[in-house]
């Protein structure tokens, strides 16, 4: 019997998301920017743009009982910092191979495949998608990932896409309305800890 997009995110306890493309927009800055007294040398800075949206994504999805995670092909410090600020429980940085880091996280927490969701929108991603219990494309994913996904978000990569794939799981668990009303709840001691925004602070 094949199962339904809801049938399938009924059963998740791990969401997993690509980077670039799915929390951002796929853009990437290299800004030069000067380094010594005398500034006349210069580094390279890459700089990314994430989604407010997506932030409280994680929150709601933690006040679900899931937990989640990044796994990228590029090693960057923003990818770090964005990390520490939403808690993420997984940070796969380097990973041309993204089932690797998939089989530790299983080993790791006992979860199954059908446990885990993927949200990705290249082909880098397909191996993935094509494993795991939950595959989501963002909505400008490539043709090819599209054609591979349970579920299409509305919105595109770094846009409320990944925001998207977590309010389908939980509104597929039933809980999407109780998650937003503990997240605004100012006795919960939960949500106020998550994603506080520090914009990089690393103290």
């Amino acid at each position: 019997m094949t199962l339904s997009a809801h049938d399938r995110a009924r059963r998740i306890k791990i969401i997993l998301f690509d980077v670039d493309g799915v929390l951002t927009d796929g853009g990437i800055w290299l800004i030069p920017v000067p380094v010594g007294s005398d500034g006349a040398t210069t580094k390279m800075v890459e700089a990314k743009g994430y989604n407010a949206h997506d932030g409280t994504a994680i929150s709601l999805a933690r006040l679900g009982g899931m937990k989640c995670g990044v796994i990228t092909k590029r090693i960057s410090e923003t990818v770090a910092l964005r990390a520490r600020d939403l808690k993420l429980e997984f940070v796969y940085q380097g990973e041309a191979f993204k089932m690797r880091p998939i089989r530790e996280i299983m080993e790791k927490e006992s979860v199954t495949l059908e446990e885990i969701a993927y949200v990705g929108d290249d082909v880098i991603d397909l191996p993935v998608m094509r494993a795991c219990g939950f595959a989501v494309a963002v909505g400008d994913a490539r043709a090819q990932v599209k054609a591979e996904a349970h579920y299409v978000t509305p919105n595109i990569g770094g846009h409320g896409a990944a925001r998207d794939a977590v309010e389908f799981i939980l509104d597929a668990k039933g809980v999407l309305n109780e998650c937003i009303e503990a997240y605004i709840d100012e006795t919960n001691p939960i949500s106020p800890s998550m994603d506080i925004g520090k914009g990089g602070d690393l103290a």
